[in-house]
């Protein structure tokens, strides 16, 4: 039985070996290995189904065995409870691990590659996350029905497992590595991201391959009017919360946060994170006690160390140009005068050490240069101060044709973005396992290898666009009107021209420049900024404790050679969206709170930047964005308004070359048209289908839909017919319907009665009678009846007359 606090079941002592510890697993009792068959104990017998015997299993079967003893570990976490369990499924892999959290199942698999691949200097780790339609009991929407193909959702999940999970594992690590994680059950209590976190550090905690510390992901979210947040809550208090943060650590610091917010200050975003990082602590001491006795020794001996001698070579031949190089402010220029001096160290060196060895060097040197410059001289490599933002630049109107456009430069960072508008038509459909929605504002990044000055692949989507894209889509989303106030659909697009520090910002700033230039009415407006961290010199090893030092927007060499990256994006009040990862064991809530508040100091002066834009943002829609109206339909109108087969909603469209949208839920009809499109027309065509039909009410030029022989229907209000019987067609008796009016002919007529069933009866007799005094006067003299004549009310008598014409239900 599961049990709690770092208690396991089917526990192998740790000082067992591996085989040992897998034939306690497997149910073997010890009796693995060769040789097993000699044993003077009976033989393992299996029992027999049927009659026959040949499966029976004898002393001479020294395969695996099919029953297995799972060693579990049950963790509260949270208002969550999650349970690992290895041993049970996945004996081949390395590690294996199915996470339990309610009824939601992750099976994770952490397998590492028999052939060193890497140098060390990297490590070569892929992480894979897939979603099963099975899991919550369905079946993939549109044709494609084999899962399979991966989705942005996965891809952004994946991201979130390798981010934290990848400064765990040592330097040194040359071996492919690859996680994968199937979603097996989806229970809809709670989304799988920190549950996929935890489950992947588990199957790496339980196998070979070497990892520092056991990592645990949490969820943290904080409801309106609380200031106490919550840490793994459900699906249903998230669709309130104020907060979408997912946090992981270890048990002494933090090493990922990834969120969206509406726009929350520094100090709840910060007792978010310290609330979120405690649970994290408890469960990763549990879990590093509980894999210390189920998991085989690492296999850190495998860990390539760097030749002796090679940094002290490295240093005096070119450590002085490399320490000169790192300080040069234009990238270009740096980036060739450092490779220069890699190419003459390996050449000088290549009988005594390899290449990449060499390379690795230089980087030390390189790292420990920018970090001593930046201690000793309080300046960067482009010379400014630590809390100095780059000089900008921004230029709307950029594109002549598009709906919004802008042009936004920050040093050696350029983004254009393009916002484009449409009808609900153009939402995007998103089929997932916890939902399906249709989304109004999309953000779509390019960053092609152009914008670094290289060559490279071109096609989908990488994984870092669609990591990138979404930060900045939900930086965005917070200051996007409501359907009802904006009625449009708003597709952003941010192509990178140029890169040296954090596009994904650059393009933030992009957007929100663009959308304004598209007319859209946004909330406010943000910014995006990306902070880094040096936390010591590389002079001694870098293991001295010094004073942290946080950096304001950073270049992109002060990303790869420093500490953290930590993107925020907001304004003076207040957060919209951040990303934090650390290339180090973590870093204390201390550092970040200090990160934070320079993050908003920068904030506010890019804004300020922004409001400077030359020529400043259209903020009206361009005459080439379609138009668009919203309509008021209750529910009751609904089918009205589409009618029978579509035919209504057909004709409007055809009349009027606008697209119509009908919203159930928000009881709201939207129309869209482009140039050449009449959307006012199309909007008074749907809002008269929604005029309820009134007692004593005259309606002129009604058309006569149908004749029949009691009388003809007419359609009064648009979709909405009526019958007026022939004895209703005018003062006098009419003998037959055709005598008064046909097919297609316009009449006025007077609702005299709307029954039960929502029929209308009409008259065209009462607007005769209320027009004309004269022959209302004459038609109330009274009249003989012979009984074989008409009476007062034009209809046959008993006597000697036709049958009673039908009235057609009324």
């Amino acid at each position: 039985m599961p049990v709690l606090g770092g208690r396991v079941d089917g526990v192998v002592p740790a000082r067992a070996s591996p085989r040992a510890r897998r034939a306690r697993v497997d149910g073997t009792r010890g009796r693995a290995g060769i040789g097993a068959h000699r044993s003077k104990r009976p033989p393992i017998r299996a029992r027999v189904v049927g009659r026959s015997s040949e499966h029976a299993i004898d002393e001479l079967y020294l395969g695996g065995q099919a029953i297995r003893r799972g060693m579990s570990i049950e963790l509260e976490i949270g208002a969550s409870r999650v349970r690992l369990e290895t041993g049970r499924v996945g004996a081949q892999a390395n590690g294996a691990v199915m996470a339990s959290e309610g009824d939601t199942v992750i099976y994770a698999t952490a397998c590492a590659s028999r052939e060193l691949t890497g140098d060390g200097s990297f490590v070569p780790l892929t992480v894979n996350y897939s979603e099963r339609f099975s899991a919550a009991g369905r079946t993939a929407g549109g044709f494609r029905k084999r899962d399979g193909a991966v989705s942005e959702r996965e891809t952004l999940k994946a991201r979130l497992v390798d981010r934290p999970i990848r400064p765990m594992i040592p330097k040194g690590w040359g071996y492919d590595t690859q996680v994968l994680q199937w979603l097996m059950s989806f229970d809809g209590e709670r989304s799988t991201d920190a549950l996929a976190i935890t489950a992947a550090s588990a199957a790496l905690a339980v196998s070979d391959i070497p990892l520092k510390k056991p990592v645990v992901g949490v969820r943290v979210g904080l409801m309106p009017g609380s200031d106490e947040p919550i840490v793994n809550p459900s699906q249903e208090q998230m669709k309130e919360s104020r907060l979408d943060l997912v946090l992981a650590g270890t048990d002494e610091a933090v090493l990922m946060i990834e969120g969206f917010c509406d726009f929350l200050t520094t100090d709840e975003m910060l007792r978010a994170i310290a609330k979120g990082h405690e649970a994290v602590s408890k469960a990763c001491k549990e879990i590093d006690a509980w894999a210390q006795t189920v998991a085989p020794p690492k296999m850190n001996e495998k860990l390539i160390v760097p030749p002796e001698g090679v940094d002290e070579a490295v240093e005096a031949l070119v450590g002085a140009e490399l320490a000169e190089a790192i300080v040069i402010p234009i990238k270009q220029v740096r980036g060739a005068t450092i490779g220069a001096a890699r190419e003459r160290a390996v050449e000088a060196l290549k009988d005594q050490y390899e290449a990449s060895a060499v390379i690795n060097a230089c980087g030390k040197v390189e790292s420990r240069a920018l970090r001593d410059t930046i201690r000793t001289k309080g300046r960067r490599q482009d010379g400014r101060t630590t809390r100095m933002v780059r000089p900008i630049a921004c230029e709307a109107g950029l594109l002549p044709r598009t709906h919004g456009s802008a042009l936004f430069t920050r040093g050696e960072t350029q983004a254009i973005g393009v916002a484009t508008l449409g009808g609900n038509q153009d939402a995007q459909r998103v089929d997932d396992i916890e939902k399906t929605e249709d989304k109004r504002f999309m953000l779509h990044y390019f960053f092609p290898p152009s914008s670094v000055g290289e060559t490279g692949r071109i096609g989908g989507a990488s994984r870092r666009e669609v990591g990138h894209g979404n930060l900045a889509e939900r930086a965005l989303t917070p200051i996007i009107p409501s359907q009802e106030e904006f009625p449009f659909v708003c597709r952003m697009e941010s192509t990178i021209t140029e890169s040296n520090g954090s596009s994904s910002m650059a393009t933030v700033c992009a957007g929100t420049l663009a959308l304004l230039d598209a007319g859209v009415p946004l909330k406010r407006k943000v910014a995006g900024i990306a902070m880094g961290l040096i936390l010591g010199s590389e002079a001694s090893g870098g293991g001295e404790k010094l004073e942290p030092i946080v950096l304001t927007d950073i270049l992109g060499s002060e990303d790869a050679l420093g500490d953290m990256d930590f993107k925020v994006a907001g304004d003076a009040d207040g957060i919209t969206a951040f990303q934090m990862d650390i290339k180090v064991e973590g870093i204390t809530i201390d550092v970040m709170k200090t990160a934070l508040e320079e993050a908003q100091k920068g904030l506010v002066h890019i804004l300020g930047e922004m409001d400077k834009c030359n020529p400043p943002p259209a903020c009206s829609a361009s005459q080439y964005a379609p138009r668009m109206a919203s309509v008021p339909v209750p529910e009751r109108f609904i089918g009205k308004v589409i009618g029978k087969g579509g035919e209504t909603i057909k004709g409007i469209i055809e009349k009027t070359g606008a697209a119509v949208d009908v919203n159930k839920e928000k009881e709201m009809v939207f129309i869209t048209g482009g140039a050449g499109a009449d959307v006012d027309e199309a909007a008074r065509m749907v809002a008269a289908l929604t005029v309820e039909a009134e007692v004593g009410k005259i309606y002129r030029n009604c058309q006569v839909k149908k004749i029949v022989e009691f009388g003809c229907f007419v359609e009064f209000l648009p979709g909405m017919e009526g019958l007026v019987h022939i004895s209703e067609l005018d003062v006098s008796r009419v003998p037959n319907v055709s005598d008064v009016t046909a097919e297609g002919a316009l009449l006025d007529v007077k609702v005299i009665e709307i029954n039960n069933r929502g029929q209308t009866r009409l008259s065209r007799k009462e607007v005769l009678l209320e027009e004309n005094p004269d022959i209302a006067v004459a038609a109330a003299a009274p009249r003989r009846n012979d009984g074989g004549g008409e009476d007062d009310r034009g209809r046959r008598g008993a006597r000697g007359g036709k049958p009673k014409r039908d009235s057609g239900g009324f």
